[in-house]
């Protein structure tokens, strides 16, 4: 089962809703999302804010931080994450921003990835990444980790593994 199975598994016991504010990785979160069937149970919607002043005038990123920081930092992902989840009317928010290559943004090298979640009851979560490898690897690591992300605040069966018995009596 994969972590975006996992993540709607949840979602669905839980009767919780989610959406996707994306930078980086252009999509590839709603992409994943949607890829599992009956994804639109749980599954709102996305917004891909890849060019800086649409992270302040569509998600509320706070416009002076966006000045200041550049889109590449925890608390743009934080913002990220929590304006999607207000602008959709979601239970859960998730976000991305960083760099992914190839020249470095706003000061920050190649491969640094910010992802946060935003959830009930004042849940905001960022995870800093360091990633590695090329500009494709980049970013199917950072959605593996914003799904991965979720899947740690949800808790229950979401944090299952990948596992499969074979044979027995």
């Amino acid at each position: 089962m994969t972590a975006a199975a996992r993540v709607l598994g949840r979602l669905g016991e839980l009767g919780e809703t989610l959406a996707v504010a994306e930078s980086l990785t252009g999509g590839l979160v709603a992409a994943e999302l949607t890829s599992v069937p009956g994804a639109s149970r749980s599954f709102l919607g996305s917004v891909t804010a890849y060019a800086t002043p649409l992270k302040g005038e569509i998600l509320g990123v706070d416009t002076d931080l966006l000045t200041q920081r550049g889109a590449v930092d925890p608390e743009v992902a934080r913002q990220m994450a929590a304006g999607v989840r207000r602008a959709l009317g979601a239970d859960w928010g998730i976000s991305t921003t960083g760099v992914a290559g190839p020249e470095p943004q706003d000061g920050q090298p190649v491969g640094t990835v910010y992802v946060a979640v935003a959830g009930p009851s004042g849940v905001e979560k960022v995870s800093a990444l360091r990633l590695n490898g090329s500009r494709a690897d980049i970013r199917r690591e950072s959605v593996r980790s914003a799904l991965d992300l979720l899947v740690s605040e949800l808790g229950g069966n979401a944090r299952a593994q990948d596992t499969e018995q074979i044979g027995g009596n």
